[in-house]
């Protein structure tokens, strides 16, 4: 059984694309961040850095106590090492899919995330942010255009890879993208939102959308944006 601390943002559904296409058992404990969930003790003690996802797995492989990660992209990588899927156990093709991830966890994913923060949420509005970072996330997406003209799948094959960028290409209008610049990017896109994992995943999460309490916007926005 894996325990997933998780809420409805890209990191978040990383892990339950995974799971959903693997067949895992699971169960989620919502960690409401709009709310300060993410601040509770007994959330930092598996998630230091105070962010979701986060996973206890309570069955690890070595048979002993239960293993706790947090990181989207570490517990990608756990999981696929768990179940023996969506990452080659050949030497170059495991290499081709983890520079993959790491390139969403170190670029797509923080750039796509300051353009999601001074287009939508920023009180006051930056030019000069707002234009850096779309015109930075339109320089990626050219980049993972280019990658996919060629091939189905980021790294080949469907993996780890294609399930940690897909969240964060998903939510393009809000980042100022137009998709039909990105011909390959594009293919590839609904080709991923097509599949039934993909599908329910991201069903699951308008249920627990749908399941919380409101939060006060206000609050919300200080809970997210005003901690040091």
């Amino acid at each position: 059984m894996i325990d997933l601390y998780y809420w409805t943002t890209p990191n978040g559904h990383k892990i339950t694309i995974f799971l959903e296409e693997s067949g895992l058992e699971y169960r989620i404990l919502p960690i409401n961040i709009g709310k300060g969930d993410q601040f509770a003790p007994e959330f930092l003690r598996i998630s230091p850095n105070n962010r979701i996802p986060a996973i206890v797995d309570q069955a690890p492989a070595d048979g002993g106590e239960p293993v706790a990660l947090f990181e989207s992209g570490a517990i990608l990588h756990y999981l696929a090492q768990k179940t023996g899927r969506f990452l080659s156990a050949e030497l170059r093709g495991q290499a081709e899919t983890l520079q993959w991830l790491f390139w969403q966890m170190g670029g797509l994913g923080p750039m796509a995330g300051q353009n999601h923060h001074f287009r939508l949420y920023a009180k006051d509005k930056i030019p000069y942010a707002i234009d850096r970072y779309v015109n930075e996330t339109h320089r990626l997406y050219g980049v993972l255009d280019k990658r996919l003209g060629d091939r189905e799948f980021v790294a080949g094959d469907y993996s780890i890879a294609d399930m940690a960028i897909y969240p964060w290409i998903r939510p393009y209008e809000n980042q100022g993208q137009d998709i039909d610049e990105f011909a390959s990017l594009k293919r590839w896109f609904i080709a991923i939102s097509e599949r039934p994992a993909v599908e329910r995943a991201y069903a699951l999460a308008d249920e627990i959308r749908q399941q919380s309490q409101p939060v006060d916007e206000q609050e919300s926005h200080r809970i997210l944006f005003g901690q040091r």
